[in-house]
C-alpha cells in the first residue's frame, strides 16, 4: 500500500520540506553561492518540484536545473526518515541523478536539517514513520 494518498499530498509534504529549508538563510545562501537549483520528480504518486534558493514552485523548470532527482514518492519517504540510505537507492536505481556530481555533493550535505526535520512532518500528515 503507498504512504501517499495523492499526488497533492505527496507534493505538499515535499513542498513545505523544502520550503522549511529555504527559510534557513544558511541554506539559501549555500544554493546560491553554488549555483544548485533542484528538479524533483517523483512518481506513484507523480508530482514535480523546482527548488531554487529563493522558492519552491510545483512543475518542471523552465530551464534545466543545476541537478535532477527522480524516485518513487515511498522512496523519497524512506530517505528522509532514513530508513534508506541514499548509497543503496542509487546502487539499486531507486533513485536517479542527473546533473553536475560536483553540485550534487556539495548539495547533499545542505539536507541534514531536513532529515532531522521530515519525521515530525511525516507524523503530523498522518503518515507511517
Amino acid at each position: 500500500m503507498p504512504v501517499f494518498s495523492s499526488s497533492e499530498q505527496a507534493s505538499e509534504v515535499f513542498s513545505g520540506l523544502f520550503k522549511i529549508l529555504i527559510k534557513d538563510e544558511g541554506f539559501a545562501r549555500r544554493m546560491r553561492d553554488s549555483q544548485i537549483s533542484l528538479h524533483l520528480i517523483q512518481t506513484k504518486p507523480e508530482f514535480e518540484l523546482y527548488v531554487t534558493p529563493d522558492d519552491v514552485t510545483a512543475g518542471a523548470p523552465e530551464s534545466p536545473a543545476a541537478i535532477r532527482i527522480k524516485m518513487s514518492s515511498d522512496t523519497a519517504h524512506s530517505l528522509w526518515l532514513g530508513k534508506l540510505l541514499m548509497p543503496v537507492a542509487l546502487a539499486t536505481g531507486k533513485v536517479r541523478i542527473k546533473g553536475n556530481v560536483s553540485k550534487v555533493l556539495e548539495f547533499v550535505p545542505l539536507l541534514q536539517p531536513a532529515f532531522d526535520q521530515y519525521p515530525e512532518i511525516a507524523r503530523a500528515e498522518g503518515l507511517p514513520a
